[in-house]
C-alpha cells in the first residue's frame, strides 16, 4: 500500500484513492463528494471507456439505428445532423445501451456472437481505462494544481484483472499510484441490488468464461434455443450469479488496499469523514 499507517494517510499532502466494489453501493457517491469538495479530482473508469475508447463505437451504433428511418437517413447522408452520444458521470446509459443483452431479437436482443464481440470491446477499453490513471493523476497536480486524486471504478474491474494472482499488470500498476480501498455490501446490500435489478435490468460487462457458462446453463435450464430467450430474463437470471461470482474478486484485491463497509459508507457525511474512515481502515488491515 502507498498508505503504510494511518499517521501517514492522515498527514499526506496527496491522497489518491481507488474505490471499487457491487455497483449501488457508493462508489460514484463518495467520488463526486470528494470532487464538489475542490481539491479532489474525479476519474471515472467508465467515463472514460465511453469516450475516449468506445465513443465512436457507441456513436456509429446510434447511426446504424437512424439509418433505418427513412427521414433520418437522408439527413445523414446529407451531413444534416449530428449524432453523438451525451455520456456523463452521473448516466452511462448510453455505453451500457451499446453493451445490448443477448437472446432474441424481436425483443431487442443480440446474436450471442455479437454480444461477446461488444463485450471483448469493453474488456479492452476498461484494461486501457485502468492504465490510464497514472497518466489522469500527473495530468490533474501538472495542469490543475489539484493535490488529491479519487478514481472511481467500475463494479467490472475484478473481472479484468486477476486479483488471485501474486502479480498482474493492470493491479501492479494501479497498486503504485494509489491506495485501493474496496466498499463491501452485505448480504441484505445484495439482495437489495438484486431487488433494484430486477426492477431495471440493464446491459453489463461479464468475465468471457463466467458469461459463456451461464448462457449454456440458462439455456439448458430453460430448454430454450438462442432465438428463444428472452434478453432481460437472461439478464435477471445472470445477476445474482455474477455478484457472487464476483465476491472472492474483490476480496482478493483488498489484500492489495483496505475495506470499507457500505454501512459505515452509508453514514459519510463530508470528505474528512472519509478520510478518518479511510484511516480507520487502515489501522484495522494492520490489526
Amino acid at each position: 500500500m502507498i498508505y503504510k499507517t494511518k499517521a501517514e494517510w492522515l498527514n499526506a499532502q496527496r491522497r489518491r484513492v481507488l474505490f471499487f466494489g457491487m455497483s449501488g453501493l457508493g462508489k460514484t457517491y463518495l467520488a463526486t463528494m470528494l470532487r464538489n469538495a475542490g481539491d479532489w479530482f474525479h476519474y471515472s473508469v467508465d467515463y472514460r471507456i465511453g469516450t475516449r475508447y468506445m465513443g465512436e463505437l457507441i456513436a456509429d451504433n446510434f447511426k446504424r439505428e437512424a439509418m433505418k428511418v427513412p427521414f433520418l437517413r437522408e439527413l445523414l447522408l446529407s451531413d444534416s445532423v449530428y449524432i453523438a452520444s451525451n455520456i456523463t458521470f452521473e448516466n452511462l446509459a448510453p455505453l451500457s445501451t451499446y453493451l445490448g443483452k443477448p437472446g432474441s431479437a424481436s425483443r431487442g436482443g443480440l446474436d450471442f456472437e455479437e454480444y461477446m464481440r461488444r463485450q471483448d470491446q469493453h474488456r479492452t477499453a476498461e484494461i486501457s481505462s485502468l492504465l490510464d490513471t497514472g497518466h489522469f493523476i500527473r495530468r490533474a497536480k501538472d495542469i490543475y494544481n489539484i493535490p488529491n486524486f479519487v478514481c472511481d471504478s467500475g463494479g467490472s474491474v475484478c473481472e479484468v484483472v486477476d486479483p488471485f494472482a501474486e502479480t498482474d499488470p493492470v493491479l501492479d500498476a494501479l497498486d503504485k499510484e494509489l491506495l485501493l480501498v474496496w466498499i463491501k455490501g452485505s448480504d441484505a446490500h445484495t439482495a437489495e441490488l438484486v431487488r433494484r435489478f430486477d426492477r431495471a435490468p440493464k446491459p453489463m460487462y461479464y468475465q468471457p468464461q463466467f458469461l459463456d457458462r451461464a448462457w449454456t446453463d440458462y439455456r439448458v435450464e430453460k430448454g430454450l434455443t438462442e432465438e428463444q430467450v428472452n434478453p432481460d430474463d437472461f439478464i435477471r437470471w445472470t445477476y445474482s450469479r455474477a455478484l457472487a461470482h464476483r465476491q472472492p474478486r474483490y476480496q482478493a484485491m483488498a489484500r492489495r488496499g483496505v475495506t470499507l463497509l457500505a454501512e459505515e459508507v452509508a453514514e459519510l457525511k463530508s470528505p474528512e469523514d472519509l478520510i478518518q474512515l479511510i484511516g480507520l481502515a487502515i489501522d484495522r488491515k494492520d490489526a
